[in-house]
């Protein structure tokens, strides 16, 4: 007998069959806490509600509007009948829509026949050739999408964005007279401040922010092919522009008058644009944070029972940063594919923005649950100053800097014997080590005024940090 044997799945208990339904994606499964926010807004579920939504506040339109002859003012109970439909589409509604999409094969047909079976015993039965009236399944996908995404972004990821920019910005408040080697191309370089360094990240995202804050979020409901043709084939009587106009606009959405069977989707593209970028912002964040806690900067809060090595125990490795950087690349890798797709679509349709967009909470679930992993993260750190102090001691080299620039503003001052400082004090500090000892010696040979030569003498590594603090104070929103 073999002491070991073949992996053959197909010999096991078939997972698929199982109840509750396992998960295939992480989101849903292993994540499932941290994207649970997207669910009443980009989920399947969510989207047919936003159709039955957008179905039904267009018969209440058409009706107040009196666009089609033969309508009426519906009443105060119409109404709430009407909107009762897509505010109790739970666990029931789900499976009898899916129940009449197998028959139709088409999910916003699907929805229409929903719609009618609620109000076909009603006094509202007469007027029912007014659901999903002189409209194409693309006038309540692209409103229904819109919806959806505006929902998910303002209601959702906003406020967990908000939240991490936020975290970041009270730790660079903190630290922000806290001094800090810095490292251009991974070597030694002008001292700066934490504070400082995170400031300039908390400052990049934000900016990220006010953009995504300020998206528009287009829809159009004007059939077939963006002509108006059934409306005006079954109406001409009445203004559909204005109609459309109102509609578009009265359900929270900015109307787009110019279209294909398709809202263009390019605002889409603008807004998935603007999240990837401030995912990769995060990402910086999170790969700068993971360096400073390797070099010793953060220090890391032990949880207790968590396990960091299967084999070293010692160890509290910085996952919640790890992971952050993989979402966010799965996040960014789907909202840029998101973003080239949905703005070509051929000629007048093409089906391909159907699926596409179906992967739009998957893009945002990955984003979000980044998010969550970094302000996770950064809620166990606390700063080693002693390790900070401890690289600046090492690095009196850094202060050939400020001393040769002295001895630049000198000689431009008419100060004899300030000839070539850069070169001198490259060939102080260049390939050599340097210590206090050996700065002041330099200093203190040279015939700088007074005050000068005290102001090189104070100066450390730990001192030599410009205006960081005040930057942060000033500008830091």
């Amino acid at each position: 007998m073999r002491p070991v044997t073949e992996w053959n799945p197909a010999s096991y208990v078939t997972l698929a069959d199982v109840e509750p339904a396992i998960a295939l994606t992480p989101l849903d499964g292993r994540y499932r806490s941290a994207a649970a926010p997207l669910v009443d807004h980009l989920s399947e579920p969510a989207l047919n509600r936003a159709r039955l939504f957008v179905e039904v506040e267009w018969f209440i339109h058409l009706c107040a509007t009196a666009a089609v002859p033969g309508t009426r003012d519906l009443t105060v109970e119409e109404i709430a009948l009407l909107r009762a439909i897509p505010a109790e589409f739970g666990a029931d509604g789900i499976r009898e829509h899916a129940e009449i999409e197998k028959v139709t094969v088409h999910d916003v047909k699907a929805i229409e026949y929903y719609i009618k079976r609620r109000i076909e015993a009603t006094s509202l039965a007469p007027l029912s050739e007014l659901v999903h009236f002189a409209c194409t399944s693309e006038d309540i996908n692209n409103l229904s999408y819109a919806l959806m995404v505006k929902g998910a972004v303002q209601q959702a990821w906003l406020p967990a964005a908000d939240a991490v920019v936020t975290q970041v910005a009270d730790l660079a408040r903190s630290t922000a007279a806290t001094p800090m080697l810095s490292r251009t191309h991974g070597q030694t370089a002008t001292p700066t401040t934490l504070g400082k360094e995170l400031a300039v990240l908390a400052h990049r995202l934000r900016r990220q922010l006010t953009r995504i804050e300020g998206q528009e979020y287009l829809g159009k409901i004007n059939g077939a092919t963006g002509t108006f043709g059934a409306h005006t084939a079954a109406v001409p009587t009445t203004d559909w522009v204005s109609v459309s106009r109102s509609f578009v606009e009265g359900i929270g959405l900015t109307w787009n008058p110019l279209t294909t069977q398709i809202e263009s989707h390019d605002w889409q593209a603008e807004l998935y644009a603007d999240v990837a970028r401030f995912g990769r912002i995060l990402h910086n964040l999170a790969t700068d944070v993971w360096t400073y806690i390797s070099l010793g900067y953060f220090a890391q809060a032990a949880v207790a029972g968590a396990i960091g090595s299967s084999a070293m125990p010692h160890k509290i490795n910085p996952i919640r940063f790890e992971n952050a950087e993989a979402n966010l690349e799965i996040s960014a890798a789907l909202l840029d594919t998101l973003a080239s797709t949905l703005v070509t679509s051929r000629l007048q349709r093409d089906l391909t923005d159907s699926t596409t967009q179906r992967n739009i909470g998957v893009a945002f679930g990955h984003s979000l649950l980044a998010i969550d992993n970094v302000r996770r993260g950064l809620g166990a750190l606390s700063v080693n100053g002693a390790a900070l102090a401890a690289d600046l001691d090492s690095s009196w080299e850094v202060l050939a800097e400020p001393i040769q620039s002295a001895m630049r503003a000198a000689a431009i001052a008419g100060v004899p014997g300030m000839e070539n400082p850069y070169e001198r004090l490259k060939d102080l500090t260049r390939g050599h080590v340097i210590d206090a000892a050996a700065i002041g010696e330099f200093v203190d040979g040279l015939e700088l005024p007074s005050e000068v030569k005290e102001r090189l003498a104070a100066l450390t590594p730990g001192t030599y940090v410009g205006l960081a603090e005040q930057l942060v104070a000033d500008y830091l929103a």
